[in-house]
């Protein structure tokens, strides 16, 4: 009876030790897939330059590359968009208005992510490229998305790939709204910032844009 008593305690505590280093594994794995995701979705030390943005997640150079093929939207332009819309903030949304300037109310709308595009936009885009699985907190997905907004942009307003200024105010304004753009003081304001951001990445990557080419992932 004492020998069967020590055997049970035995079997449990082996069974107790397996849970406890079953559940040890299953919180390392959470942990890395934590960590893994802080590191691809936080946003780069310097964003002024793309260089620097690049040689902090060099994935992302691959995916904007993805789309200048696929779309023709210079990587420069793609860069200076999400920068303006974002500041590569992968959570980013409109700030809330307020109701009597001190009680949160809602926001003006929709726009979410790195593109700030609209549910309404982005539902258009996934269905257009077959994407079903795209988010807007996903910097591939967004870098696809405004590829895709800037070619439909050149076929419906003429609006030259390279042109920073309009294609942004096009972006900006929706393109049933973009021969409306000069009386709105902002949109303006805003593209001339654009253009200025496109500019500058597009100087910089001159000067990285062959060592990001060697493929330095074979894997990806």
């Amino acid at each position: 009876m004492l020998k069967k008593k020590i055997l049970e305690i035995t079997v449990e505590k082996k069974v107790s030790n397996k849970k406890v280093l079953h559940f040890i594994k299953k919180i390392k794995f959470y942990l890395l897939i934590f960590f893994i995701l802080s590191a691809c979705t936080s946003i780069p030390k310097n964003t002024k330059n793309s260089c620097a943005i690049f040689e902090e997640r060099y994935l992302w150079y691959k995916h904007t590359k993805a789309s200048y093929k696929k779309w023709g939207a210079p990587i420069y332009l793609q860069l200076a968009f999400v920068k303006k819309e974002s500041d590569f903030n992968w959570l980013a949304k409109p700030p809330r208005k307020k109701l009597f300037k001190v009680i949160p109310f809602k926001r003006p709308s929709s726009s979410f992510g790195y593109s700030q595009a609209i549910v309404g936009t982005w539902e258009q885009y996934k269905r257009e490229t077959n994407n079903k699985y795209a988010t807007r907190a996903r910097f591939k997905d967004s870098v696809d998305f405004i590829g895709w907004y800037v070619n439909k942009t050149t076929k419906i307003l003429k609006i030259p790939k390279n042109d920073a200024y309009r294609q942004y105010l096009a972006y900006y304004k929706g393109w049933g709204d973009y021969k409306n753009y000069k009386k709105d003081k902002k949109a303006i304001i805003y593209a001339k910032s654009v253009k200025d951001l496109a500019n500058d990445y597009r100087k910089q990557l001159t000067m990285c844009q062959k060592n990001l080419d060697k493929n330095k992932y074979i894997i990806f």
